[in-house]
């Protein structure tokens, strides 16, 4: 499964209203980092099927971005239940992604 393209206008249905675990990506087009963390974000879409994985772009979203006090990016927030459990900035090892998914579940 892809990722879920999250915006403004979708977060609070697809993120803080769902009941489970969602990683979300705070990016933006320009960023580097953002740039070489993308794919690994669509290879953890693929493999994991027990967990939302979406991406939202912080230029073209400052609502969400503000409210989650994203001051730098890449940043990568678990959500469970809705309400954020963790949050890791900077490009991090696939499998930091991965095991913080797996702690929430």
């Amino acid at each position: 499964m892809a990722h879920l393209v999250l915006t403004d206008d979708n977060f609070k249905e697809e993120v803080e209203d769902h009941s489970g675990v969602v990683l979300v990506d705070f990016w933006a087009a320009w960023c580097m980092p953002c740039q070489m963390l993308g794919p690994v974000i669509g290879e953890i879409a693929e493999e994991m099927n027990n967990a939302k994985i979406g991406k939202l772009n912080v230029d073209e979203n400052p609502k969400i971005a503000g409210e989650h006090q994203v001051m730098s990016i890449p940043t990568v927030k678990i959500f469970k239940d809705g309400e954020v459990v963790e949050t890791l900035v900077g490009v991090q090892p696939k499998e930091a992604y991965i095991e913080a998914i797996k702690k929430h579940q």
